[in-house]
C-alpha cells in the first residue's frame, strides 16, 4: 500500500437552470447536455488511476456526475453523503440577478442556522479527516459543491475564508467538473495537503 493518500474534491458540472435562479439545496436541479460533457471529460481524466472509493453530495447534479465517473471507474459503488451537500443558506430560489447583485455573496448579513465560511470548512475538514483515516494510502473522489471545494482550497493556502479572497484567488470561480486533488504523504492529522487544481477539458 502507498504512503500517499490522495483525495479528488471533484464540483459537479453545469446544471440546467433555464429559470436563472439560485438552486442551492433545492431539489430538482440536473446536469445539462454541457454539464453531463464536463463530467465525462472529467471521468476519463480520473482513469489515470483507477480509484478506490468515490463519495458524492446527495444533490442531483453532483450523484449525476459521480455516476458519470463511476461509469468508467470498473466495480466501484458510488456512496452519498449529507457532509459534503451544498451550502446551506438563505437565497435558495433567489433570482440570479440578484446574487450577483451580492457579488454572490451568500454568507454576510446572514445568521444560524445558516452556514458561515467557517462552518462550510470545518464539515469538509472532519469529512476528508474521516476519509483519510478510511482509505489511507489509496485515491478517492468527492463529488460536491463549488464553495465546499473553495474552503478547503482557501485553507490549504492558508488564505483567508473571505468573499473576496474566494472571488480573486482563480481569475474565475472554480470550474464545473474541475478537479482539486489533494494529496497526503502522510498519516499525520495535522499535515496540510499540496493542492492540484485541473478543470474539466
Amino acid at each position: 500500500m502507498s504512503d500517499v493518500t490522495t483525495i479528488h474534491l471533484i464540483r459537479h458540472g453545469e446544471v440546467h437552470n433555464p429559470e436563472k435562479i439560485y438552486y442551492g439545496r433545492l431539489p430538482g436541479f440536473y446536469l445539462s447536455d454541457c454539464g453531463r460533457l464536463q463530467a465525462a471529460a472529467t471521468a476519463q481524466l480520473l482513469t489515470t488511476h483507477k480509484l478506490d472509493a468515490i463519495y458524492t453530495s446527495p444533490m442531483e447534479r453532483a450523484i449525476e456526475t459521480a455516476e458519470i465517473i463511476v461509469q468508467q471507474q470498473d466495480g466501484l459503488a458510488l456512496q452519498e453523503s449529507d457532509t459534503i451537500k451544498e451550502v446551506y443558506s438563505p437565497f435558495d430560489g433567489q433570482p440570479i440577478s440578484s446574487m450577483v447583485a451580492r457579488t454572490w455573496d451568500i454568507y454576510s448579513g446572514t445568521e444560524a442556522p445558516y452556514e458561515q465560511p467557517a462552518d462550510v470548512l470545518k464539515r469538509v475538514l472532519d469529512y476528508v479527516d474521516q476519509v483519510r483515516q478510511q482509505h489511507s494510502g489509496q485515491r478517492v473522489a468527492l463529488v460536491t459543491h463549488g464553495d465546499i471545494v473553495m474552503f478547503m482550497t482557501l485553507w490549504a493556502n492558508a488564505l483567508p475564508l473571505h468573499a473576496e479572497t474566494t472571488q480573486n484567488f482563480y481569475p474565475e470561480y472554480l470550474g464545473h467538473a474541475s478537479i482539486s486533488t489533494c494529496t497526503y504523504r502522510t498519516d499525520a492529522a495535522a499535515e496540510i495537503p499540496t493542492l492540484e487544481y485541473v478543470t474539466s477539458p
